[in-house]
C-alpha cells in the first residue's frame, strides 16, 4: 500500500491530497523547528516576534494592503490587453504587433524606469502601477496569444458547420470556448505578480507597499522581519489563488466535470 504512493500512476489505494500534504507540512514544520542556528533560517519564535513588531509599529497590513491594491489594479489591466489582443490575432493583421508584445517580456526594469517616470509623471503610485501592467502583460500576452493559436482546426470547421464565420467563430471558440483557460493563465498571472511587485516596490520605494518595505529589511539584514514579510504574502497569495480558483469554477463549472479529489 506504501509502495503506491511512490509508483507512476499507480493502481493500488488513492490518498488524498489534502491528508499527505497535512502530513509533509508537518514533517517540515519539525525540521524547521529543530534546524541549528548555523543553517541560517531563523526560527518559528523569531519569525514571529518579527511579524508581531512589524505589523505592530511598521504597518505590515497597511503595506500589504497597498500592494494588493496595485496587484488587482495591474492584473485587470494586463487581463483586458492580452485577452483582446489575443481574441485579435485570430486575424492575420493583428498578430505581429502581439508576437511584438509578447516578445518584450525578456526585458528588464532597470533599462525602463525612466521612460515609465516620463510617461506617467513623478507620481509614485502611478509608476508602480505603470511597471507592474507592463510586466504582467508580456508574460500574460504570450500565453493568451499561443493558447488561441493551439486552437485545433476541427473547431474552427465546427463553428463553420454552424453557420458561424469571422469574428464569430472568434467568439463562439476563442471567448467562449477558451473562457476557462484563460481565466486559469489569469491566476497564474497574479501570481507572477506577487514576484515582480517586490521587484517594482523595491524600485519605487516612495508609495511604499510590502515589497519596499521587504527591501529596507533585506538591505539591514534582519533575516526574521524577511522571513516575515515573505510568509506574509506566501499566505496571501495561497488565498488568492484559491478565490480566483473558486471563481473560474464558478464562471465555468463545466470543467470541474471531470476532476476527481483523490
Amino acid at each position: 500500500m506504501i509502495t503506491s504512493l511512490f509508483t507512476p500512476f499507480s493502481t493500488g489505494p488513492k490518498f488524498s491530497i489534502k491528508f499527505l500534504a497535512a502530513v509533509q507540512l508537518a514533517i517540515l514544520a519539525v525540521i524547521w523547528i529543530f534546524l541549528p542556528a548555523s543553517s541560517g533560517v531563523p526560527s518559528p519564535a523569531a519569525i514571529f516576534t518579527a511579524w508581531n513588531e512589524l505589523a505592530l509599529k511598521q504597518g505590515l497590513l497597511q503595506e500589504l494592503f497597498k500592494s494588493v491594491v496595485v496587484i488587482w489594479q495591474a492584473l485587470l489591466l494586463s487581463a483586458l490587453i492580452s485577452f483582446g489582443a489575443a481574441y485579435l490575432t485570430t486575424a492575420d493583421f493583428f498578430k505581429p504587433g502581439a508576437t511584438f508584445i509578447a516578445s518584450l517580456r525578456f526585458l528588464g526594469f532597470a533599462g525602463l524606469t525612466f521612460l515609465f517616470t516620463l510617461w506617467v509623471g513623478g507620481d509614485g503610485g502611478n509608476l508602480k502601477l505603470a511597471m507592474l501592467t507592463f510586466g504582467m502583460t508580456v508574460f500574460l500576452m504570450r500565453s493568451t496569444v499561443d493558447e488561441i493559436k493551439a486552437i485545433p482546426l476541427e473547431s474552427i470547421d465546427y463553428a463553420r458547420s454552424l453557420g458561424k464565420s469571422g469574428w464569430g467563430i472568434t467568439y463562439e471558440i476563442g471567448i467562449r470556448g477558451r473562457l476557462h483557460v484563460m481565466l486559469d493563465l489569469l491566476r497564474q498571472n497574479a501570481a507572477i505578480g506577487w514576484t515582480l511587485i517586490v521587484m517594482v516596490e523595491s524600485y519605487v520605494r516612495s508609495d511604499g507597499g510590502i515589497g519596499a518595505l521587504l527591501a529596507v529589511q533585506a538591505k539591514y539584514f534582519n533575516l526574521p522581519a524577511v522571513f516575515a514579510i515573505q510568509l506574509t504574502i506566501l499566505a496571501y497569495g495561497i488565498v488568492q489563488d484559491i478565490l480566483l480558483n473558486y471563481l473560474r469554477a464558478a464562471v465555468c463549472p463545466y470543467t470541474n466535470l471531470n476532476r476527481s479529489d483523490r
